[in-house]
């Protein structure tokens, strides 16, 4: 039995269909009950709205928002919110079932949600993408709430942009609810450690487990495909630490170094041009050492012991998934791998560590971030990171304990330990087996 079903009527291979296909083989190694597989087929609720936003030039635009509650067994929904121009219902029911699965796997108190506007941010001056976040919480404000459904960045979003979406839902409710929105700034009730948390857990889970196969810093090269903010906080982590990092890219394409990229000076350089592929060859830095522009796609191409897509999803395909010659994959982005592509890696003796356990320091910082603000008690930067710590790696040991066990690939290991928490949780509420007992 496949699950889910899409709630709309997307193209055969839609995000969902393809991320639901990742369960078939992890429900060989799960004790599911058909109540609980029912309930996961399908989303618990959507919502489709229309934002009018008055431009600066007087004009009226209205963008399409979204927002999905995939399932809320566990806890609140909880999930981003992107902007980017290829935000569509299909893509926000894939992010949520995603979500759900991570929630569970990381064992926080969550269900899975994501939300979306199909817009450019970067056409929009930044007072009009303050009253498109406004509206966009006008529009959904009675589908969220600290204990429905909460907020958190994602592409293309930031504190700023948080910092908008809680105040207007608290100008909404008429009462202070910093609750309803995770990634918020320091001064409006945010975390601290809230803006590198998803490099910092795919740090915690490269260097716990890369060891295994005694790949260390020191011999270790690097490729990151995607120099956002999840992306470049990891690369100075990883540069830190001692791996060598060779590539690194952004939207407009990417940069190679065999000897290894100076990482402080590319992200200096990005925070001021807002673009990479020129730093090299381009004003006074030609004396680098040698180096040479790369596409995105040749990125992922490189000869590397460690490929970390950090983008957008559907990036490694049954296309250009022969063509990697990394050693390992560690999924920074939601869904950087296609279903089809994983077959192929597999067949390659590459190995695919998941982006639901890879990325899910954001979440688990999130989660801390709404702790705090329920609790009027705010945990110092140390704190944050070393409980971020002590949660991922426990979590990544007991994946890969699963994969040893049943000799299973890491993401079929992950929705294999998610499955069986999210079981449980289902299961709680009665079942077919249960209701049929002889009192």
């Amino acid at each position: 039995m496949t699950i889910p079903t899409p709630v709309s009527h997307p193209t055969p291979l839609s995000l969902l269909s393809d991320a639901s296909s990742r369960l078939e083989k992890a429900l060989q190694y799960v004790t599911l009950s058909k109540d609980a597989l029912d309930r996961l087929k399908y989303p618990k609720a959507g919502l489709t709205v229309s934002i009018p936003v008055r431009m600066d030039d007087g004009s009226l635009r209205v963008f399409q928002g979204y927002r999905v509650r995939y399932d809320d067994t566990r806890g609140p929904g909880k999930g981003g919110v992107r902007y980017h121009p290829n935000v569509s219902l299909d893509e926000v029911q894939s992010l949520a079932f995603w979500m759900t699965f991570k929630c569970a796997l990381l064992n926080l108190p969550f269900g899975g949600a994501k939300g979306g506007i199909t817009v450019n941010p970067k056409e929009l001056s930044r007072q009009e993408l303050e009253r498109l976040s406004r509206g966009y919480v006008d529009a959904i404000a009675d589908f969220i709430g600290p204990d429905i459904d909460i907020l958190a960045p994602d592409v293309y979003t930031n504190a700023m942009v948080m910092g908008w979406m809680m105040d207007q839902y608290s100008i909404i409710k008429r009462k202070a609810s910093p609750g309803v929105v995770t990634g918020k700034p320091l001064a409006l009730g945010g975390s601290e450690g809230r803006d590198t948390a998803t490099a910092m857990g795919a740090f915690n889970v490269i260097k716990t487990l890369l060891p295994l196969f005694e790949q260390y810093p020191s011999n270790t090269t690097v490729a990151i495909q995607g120099f956002g903010k999840a992306g470049a906080a990891l690369a100075s982590l990883l540069d830190g630490a001692g791996y060598r990092i060779v590539a690194v890219s952004d939207s407009q394409g990417g940069i190679y170094a065999p000897q290894g990229l100076d990482i402080p000076k590319i992200r200096s350089y990005k925070r001021d041009r807002q673009s990479i592929q020129s730093l090299y060859c381009h004003d006074t830095v030609c004396d680098m050492g040698e180096q040479e522009i790369i596409s995105n796609e040749d990125l992922l191409k490189l000869d590397v012991d460690v490929l970390i897509p950090a983008a957008l999803e559907n990036q490694i395909t049954a296309a250009n998934a022969a063509d990697i010659r990394a050693r390992y994959i560690f999924e920074v982005a939601n869904g950087p791998t296609t279903s089809a592509a994983d077959q192929i890696l597999d067949a390659h003796g590459v190995l695919v560590f998941p982006d639901i356990l890879v990325n899910a320091g954001g979440v688990t910082v999130s989660y801390f971030e709404w702790v705090q603000n329920r609790n009027g008690l705010y945990w110092t930067a140390e704190e944050v990171r070393d409980r971020l710590a002590t949660r991922i790696v426990a979590e990544a040991k007991a994946t890969w304990a699963i994969a040893q066990d049943h000799k299973i690939s890491m993401r079929t290991a992950a929705y294999v330990h998610a499955l069986n928490r999210l079981g449980q949780a289902l299961d709680a509420k009665g079942t077919q087996d249960y209701y049929n007992q002889t009192p």
